[in-house]
């Protein structure tokens, strides 16, 4: 009879690629913004998001497989993780006037959607 019992002594490749690829994107995003922190949110099936906070306010995301796989990146990449987006952290992202038309545009009721049963003037 086969044994198929799978082998977890070996480490899953696809991962360390996964997070090497990641790791390599949030190295150059660091180092393009005057060096970065981050912080994993859990996006259930789909996987983590690294959430990353640069020096100069510039932020951006890398969303990945997994935590495991996020923390691989993290850990590759030299960043400090924050265990959360405190008010503290979050202060330290610089938002512009496009993040804010941004995100004004997106609430019901703005012109760009309208309420229910009003056309978009």
């Amino acid at each position: 009879m086969a044994n198929t019992q799978q082998d977890d002594t070996k480490p899953n490749t696809r991962d360390a690629r996964r997070a090497a690829k990641a790791a390599k994107s949030i190295t150059a995003f660091a180092a393009a913004h005057g060096g970065a922190e981050a912080q994993f949110a859990h996006l259930g099936e789909k996987g983590a998001r690294i959430v990353l906070v640069c020096g100069d306010g510039a932020w951006g995301d890398v969303v990945v497989d997994s935590m495991e796989v996020a923390r691989a990146a993290t850990e590759k990449a030299g960043v400090t993780v924050h265990d959360e987006f405190s008010g503290e952290f979050a202060a330290k992202v610089v938002t512009g006037p496009y993040e804010w038309c941004r995100m004004a545009g997106i609430q019901i009721g703005s012109p760009s959607h309208p309420r229910p049963g009003r056309s978009a003037a």
